[in-house]
């Protein structure tokens, strides 16, 4: 069996992780800090945390399932204790990207994210249906890089990112700097700002009037069909009068620079501010 540390094994995203890798052939040591967090282990899941070096030691790799503002600490607190060759696991781009893991050329560095459940997708299982984050029951894609280190380690990160984000449909292997792109470029400075436009924009025709069901289940459902053409999930055009709704509407809510979000040095400053 592959030995495994996680650390941050009682956290929120921690908690997923432990949780899918039973079963697995993986040997996981959990690490976790806080009492909170074992207790949480243990009563939820049974399993009892070791410390640092108990956990280290013989380890292949090492997961960190901290918060991005944590991952430059732990991960230099632990890096003069890891072997070379050893494969550390990151959860998210930020960190990687912002230069915050140790200069360790003989370690691999492998970062996965999940693209989490999509919008358009054929689940059947009320369980599936309502998780929609992913890694419990609803499928997903996932996404991941090898940082630094032999090509060959690919194969094993992988194999671990499909069993933390289970059940997985397609993996995407990118570049760090893809990932970046991806978040929080592509999935928070823009999606989610626009989501909460949509959520604003809602809220205001429930201020002129509208009632607040009418208003959600208007735009939940106008979102569905009109992503699903755009994101050519179905075949389809729009009618001519929204066409010039969208000729006249984006002006009206888009700067005409916008794109600067994923220009190279607008991207580190995102993540500066969140690592």
């Amino acid at each position: 069996m592959t030995a495994v540390a996680l650390f941050g094994a009682g956290g929120k995203m921690g908690y997923r992780l432990a949780s899918n890798f039973r079963g697995s052939r993986f040997d996981v040591r959990h690490v976790e800090l806080s009492q909170t967090g074992r207790d949480r282990l243990k009563e939820g899941l049974g399993f009892d945390c070791v410390s640092e070096d108990e956990a280290l030691d013989g380890a292949e790799v090492v997961v960190l399932a901290v918060p991005d503002t944590a991952i430059r600490k732990v991960a230099a607190s632990i890096e003069p204790k890891l072997k070379a060759g050893t494969i550390v696991v990151i959860l998210d781009a930020a960190a990687p990207f912002a230069g915050h893991l140790p200069d360790r050329p003989d370690l691999t560095y492998f970062v996965t994210h999940p693209c989490h459940p999509p919008i358009f997708n054929d689940e059947t299982d009320p369980k599936a249906k309502r998780d929609f984050f992913g890694g419990i029951a609803a499928k997903q894609h996932i996404t991941s890089a090898l940082m630094q280190g032999p090509d060959e380690h690919y194969a094993l990160g992988e194999e671990v990112a499909k069993v933390i984000w289970a059940p997985v449909m397609r993996s995407h292997r990118v570049t760090v700097e893809q990932m970046a792109l991806l978040e929080p470029g592509l999935s928070e400075t823009v999606c989610a700002s626009l989501l909460v436009v949509m959520r604003e924009a809602m809220d205001e025709v429930v201020r002129r009037g509208v009632p607040k069901e009418a208003a959600r289940d208007f735009l939940l459902g106008h979102m569905n069909v009109l992503g699903s053409v755009i994101f050519e999930e179905t075949p389809g055009v729009f009618s001519d009068a929204c066409n010039k709704a969208i000729e006249f509407g984006k002006p009206m809510l888009m700067r005409d620079d916008w794109k600067r979000v994923f220009e190279p040095d607008e991207l580190a400053a995102s993540i500066q501010r969140i690592t």
